[in-house]
């Protein structure tokens, strides 16, 4: 069965930086498109990035130039560096992933992980 798994987030200063992980296991032929997302109270889950399997990445307009996301396809983990941290980035951070896997073809999420922007 295919779990994500995510790691990092926490307590930091604003301006600070953190580093999410998100690792795929399981039955895994290929890691395919793997997002980033937000959420916080009252809001609706807001995109935050993306990298495509060949290495594309895109960004949302609020973190562009702040947060930076990569692969790693031998560890099948993704990762979000998140730097000059604002309040506004204050949310539970949610990983999404399209993976190959022997026979079938599915979308996961992680669990969760709070990011907390304090000043």
């Amino acid at each position: 069965q295919v779990q994500l798994e995510q790691s990092g987030g926490g307590l930091v200063q604003a301006g600070g930086s953190l580093t999410l992980s998100c690792t795929a296991s399981g039955r895994i032929l290929s890691v395919n498109d793997v997002g980033w997302f937000r959420q916080t109270p009252g809001k609706q889950r807001e995109w935050v990035a993306s990298i495509r399997s060949g290495g594309g990445t895109n960004y949302g307009e609020s973190v562009k130039g702040r947060f930076a996301i990569s692969r790693d396809n031998a560890k099948n983990t993704v990762y979000l560096q998140m730097n000059s941290l604002k309040l506004e980035d204050t949310g539970v951070y949610y990983c999404n992933a399209d993976i190959r896997e022997f026979g079938r073809r599915g979308v996961y999420w992680g669990q969760g992980t709070q990011v907390t922007v304090s000043s």
